[in-house]
């Protein structure tokens, strides 16, 4: 047994297949993708034409959100399009963040040797799981942008041989463009990881004070950034299907 607070920054492996290793944080994400999809499907099959208060709420809130990305994309189509996208990023953080305190999560594990491995891992506080969301979201911005506007029209937001400052405007884009991979995964795991460590801290020094709160500040954090991450993809969405010279 240990003493003390104990901060694991690796996602811990308990097993591979055919050498794949698999985390706790893993079998998290695939506990939450089979909740969603159970969620879905059950849902799917009470629509009914006359909604109830459940349906009509949920209607409206999608109605809403579709509403929104049409008139940040100017694009009712573009709109449809990447809906499911945003939503379902939306989903998966949010669900991942407000499951992270509930009990079991961290706390249910498997002894390997002298160390405690917990089966179940937010993931998004495992830097793995932030960075493939944000190669995720970077590849379809990207091919987003190339389909819009064609692949040469896009290429000239970032090398512009026109003048120098030109050349200087497209390099400081081509470098933020890709430092979007560092913000998309960072903020990401850089909040939800250090309010997991602050309520272990917490929990540690004042167990029954102070626990209660702060994971009830962190769930609402895990929903902001749930948002924070969907709507920078949408946001990111209109500039690279913007005109080069409308971009800058």
């Amino acid at each position: 047994m240990h003493e003390g607070i104990s901060v694991v920054l690796k996602a811990e492996q308990l097993g591979s297949v055919f050498g794949f290793p698999i985390t706790n944080s893993l079998i998290m994400a695939w506990v939450v993708m089979a909740l969603l999809i159970g969620l879905a499907f059950f849902f799917g099959r009470s629509l009914a034409l006359v909604p109830g208060k459940l349906q009509a709420g949920v209607e409206w809130a999608f109605e809403g959100v579709l509403a929104y990305m049409t008139e940040v994309l100017g694009s009712e189509a573009l709109a449809h399009r990447f809906f499911p996208l945003v939503v379902s990023v939306f989903l998966f953080i949010a669900f991942i963040n407000e499951l992270e305190f509930f009990p079991g999560i961290g706390s249910i594990g498997i002894m390997h040797g002298s160390e405690f491995l917990p089966i179940l891992r937010a993931p998004t506080t495992d830097l793995n799981f932030t960075l493939a969301l944000a190669l995720i979201a970077f590849f379809v911005i990207e091919i987003t942008g190339i389909a819009t506007l064609g692949f040469f029209k896009y290429a000239k937001k970032y090398v512009n041989l026109t003048s120098p400052i030109g050349f200087v405007v497209g390099l400081i884009e081509l470098i933020s463009n890709l430092g979007r991979l560092i913000s998309f995964s960072f903020r990401l795991f850089g909040n939800i990881f250090a309010g997991e460590v602050l309520v272990l801290v917490a929990t540690f020094f004042l167990p029954y004070i102070l626990p209660a709160p702060l994971m009830g500040f962190e769930m609402f954090i895990g929903l902001v950034q749930a948002l924070v991450f969907s709507m920078l993809i949408l946001f990111f969405v209109k500039l690279a299907i913007m005109d080069p010279h409308e971009a800058h």
